[in-house]
């Protein structure tokens, strides 16, 4: 005889249409969310050169890429909290496409920076709706999926974030094939527009997105629930005081706190992943050259294979995200069995010594290109678990505000650890792998705070 638990043990029985249909949607805002935050990671070492000038010295870059990064971070704060409020006022749908809407125009725009500072601010703008975007999604899917599946649902919906890397990925490795610039003709004038300059004119494209959204998606119960509850609604003055509470209180900030460390990780340290594969070709390229060669020498040996080293990088990169995709994935199904803090806990000791054996312990080719999947999976998989843990911890008319100060107020708080770590190679001498070895450190405070954390596991939403 069948047991008759067993498909009740299958998280997908049941699952209805419009329910996969909210999570593809979801999961697509969020890999074009992905996408534009990415295209500047996979083209920095070519952009910020460019902006700034060719005399600039490589720590004087790197400082100015972790300005940029952190005027991400705290757009992403910013955004998430004005959209994640916007979203339990009018609603999950709505508010869904007026986030893509901001970040596919601001990354359009940013192929138009002529200085560094114009990509810094436009990343900012670019992070408004990459911030809400996930503030408003994570609570749609959330409110949408039942309590048995939404571990699984939601570690899906942020696993979903590796496609939009490999599409930044692939579109830089297409677009920057060639070193020179590519020429568009119209009439007498020629224009010469630089390969990193259309990854970003791409990011427009995604706007199409918001059509399907307006067409499809309809608002859920828990939030139709709520809106309609007239009677027990707070006026603005106590739903203000209400967060000053002590359950709601010591649930966000231990949110902040987690997404704090995860943030200026990702950031920090897992990004980096990909240039040690860089460096390494660089290395191997200069190896064919005498050990008294002098500098002109080495750079010359450097611009000839200039674009193998960046397909390098992009390899890395890759590797990564392969790595991270598994380790988003895989975080729902860990946290049904080991519960929410046991994830985050085995997640936040694996990426510290998976950081630490990557840029203090491994050398050569071989050896990077097998660490890096594991690199990316030890690193990456938490950032699932904010999908899956953040909306478990506030009633529903909180869920979108709540949801999104925890993940985006870790972007505020995580910004002056990268202009640390900027400062860690612009003034101070430190390496790329020791700054990020250092940065690494953060994750040790991560699993302290989980000794604070409420267990949500296997728990209906709070309304």
């Amino acid at each position: 005889m069948t047991n008759p638990g067993t498909h009740r043990d299958r998280w997908y029985e049941g699952i209805t249409r419009y329910q996969w249909l909210v999570l593809v949607l979801a999961s697509l805002g969020w890999v074009f969310d992905v996408y534009e935050g990415q295209i500047f990671v996979a083209n920095m070492n070519e952009a910020m050169p460019a902006l700034l000038g060719s005399q600039v010295s490589p720590g004087a870059i790197a400082f100015y890429n972790n300005i940029t990064f952190a005027a991400f971070l705290v757009g992403g704060a910013v955004g998430g909290a004005l959209f994640g409020m916007l979203s339990d006022r009018i609603g999950r749908k709505c508010t869904l496409s007026y986030t893509i809407l901001t970040y596919t125009a601001f990354t359009g725009l940013s192929a138009l920076a002529q200085a560094w500072w114009h990509m810094a601010a436009l990343r900012f703008l670019v992070a408004l709706g990459v911030g809400g975007e996930w503030a408003v999604a994570s609570a749609l899917v959330a409110e949408t999926f039942p309590t048995r599946a939404r571990a699984w649902s939601q570690s899906i919906f942020h696993a979903s974030s590796v496609l939009g890397t490999y599409l930044a990925t692939a579109g830089t490795w297409l677009l920057g094939r060639q070193p020179l610039d590519y020429s568009f003709t119209f009439g007498n004038t020629t224009w010469l527009v630089s390969g990193w300059r259309l990854s970003f004119v791409l990011g427009v494209l995604p706007a199409v997105l918001i059509v399907w959204v307006r067409r499809s998606l309809r608002e859920p119960e828990y939030w139709l629930h709520s809106r309609n509850e007239k009677s027990d609604q707070p006026t603005e003055p106590a739903a203000l005081t209400a967060w000053f509470t002590r359950p709601l209180l010591s649930r966000l900030l231990m949110g902040v706190g987690l997404a704090t460390v995860g943030l200026a990780m990702f950031w920090g340290t897992h990004i980096y992943g990909k240039d040690m594969l860089r460096e390494a070709y660089k290395i191997s390229y200069l190896a064919t050259l005498p050990a008294d060669a002098d500098a002109d020498s080495k750079a010359t040996v450097l611009n000839e294979h200039a674009a193998d080293i960046k397909n390098g990088e992009m390899l890395g990169m890759f590797l990564v995200t392969t790595g991270g995709g598994l380790g988003l994935v895989c975080f729902g199904p860990i946290s049904e069995r080991l519960g929410r803090r046991g994830a985050f806990l085995l997640f936040h000791m694996g990426g510290l010594i998976a950081s630490l054996i990557l840029f203090q312990v491994l050398t050569g080719l071989r050896a990077l290109l097998c660490f890096l999947p594991v690199f990316g999976f030890l690193t990456l998989a938490m950032h699932a678990g904010y999908a899956v843990y953040f909306p478990e911890l506030f009633p529903t008319r909180w869920r979108g505000t709540g949801g999104g100060i925890c993940f985006n107020g870790g972007r505020i708080l995580a910004a002056p650890i990268l202009f640390l770590g900027g400062w860690m190679q612009k003034d101070w001498g430190f390496s790329l792998g020791n700054a990020a070895s250092l940065l690494a450190l953060l994750f040790l405070p991560g699993a302290i705070l989980l000794l604070f954390a409420p267990e949500t596991k296997g728990r209906d939403l709070p309304t």
